[in-house]
């Protein structure tokens, strides 16, 4: 592993859950994500990350206006 590699923790907030909600979103396209490992552990950062905003995952509402909250991704409108 090269040591400029980053950890997904290392990134930007913003720019995980932008990149969860559009992998969630092909989902229908391309089921074979759902098995996906890095697609499972961006979704568990992303519900520990939650968690510590005091926003329950298992609420699917809760948890989608969460993803959405926070905005874009720098670079993304």
């Amino acid at each position: 592993m090269n040591n400029a590699t980053k950890r997904l923790a290392d990134y930007a907030l913003p720019e995980l859950k932008h990149i969860y909600v559009t992998l969630h979103a092909a989902l229908e396209q391309d089921p074979a994500l759902m098995d996906s490992d890095l697609l499972q552990d961006l979704q568990q950062l992303l519900q520990r990350k939650a968690g510590e905003a005091r926003v329950d995952a298992t609420d699917h509402t809760a948890w989608d206006r969460w993803l959405h909250a926070s905005g874009h991704s720098p670079g993304h409108p």
